[in-house]
């Protein structure tokens, strides 16, 4: 018999005792998009409709080309970093695993797709 109280009980106990930080990551990320997206929808809206030549020009110059890109990252990050909270929420076994390597791997080849495309427009 031990004489512990629910306190002592409970600490260290958990789903995988890092959910406050990825709290923390999420809102992060969410600030850093409330603030990218709106000046990056500003921007794109700016070089709708121009020719291809005008929005080469528009995104080789560094900072739309540097918004687009922080975008791009920032967007892809929150989205794997909620994509993979569902998944380990709602999904056992091998497909979890299964979709938790699937699903990180289509976030980042599509943040670096979007990245490069960037970079090659802006150099």
């Amino acid at each position: 018999m031990t004489f512990m109280t629910d306190r002592k009980r409970a600490i260290g106990t958990g789903s995988a005792k890092s959910g406050t930080l990825s709290h923390w990551h999420m809102m992060i990320s969410s600030v850093a998009m409330l603030l990218l997206l709106p000046i990056f929808i500003f921007q794109f809206g700016a070089t709708l409709g121009g020719s291809y030549e005008e929005v080469v020009a528009y995104y080789s110059r560094p900072v739309p080309a540097t918004i687009a890109a922080l975008t791009m990252l920032v967007t892809f990050y929150h989205f794997r970093k909620g994509v993979q909270t569902l998944i380990e929420d709602y999904v056992h076994g091998v497909a979890r695993k299964v979709l938790l390597i699937a699903m990180i791997c289509l976030s980042y080849g599509a943040a670096a797709f979007g990245v490069f495309a960037v970079l090659r427009i802006a150099l």
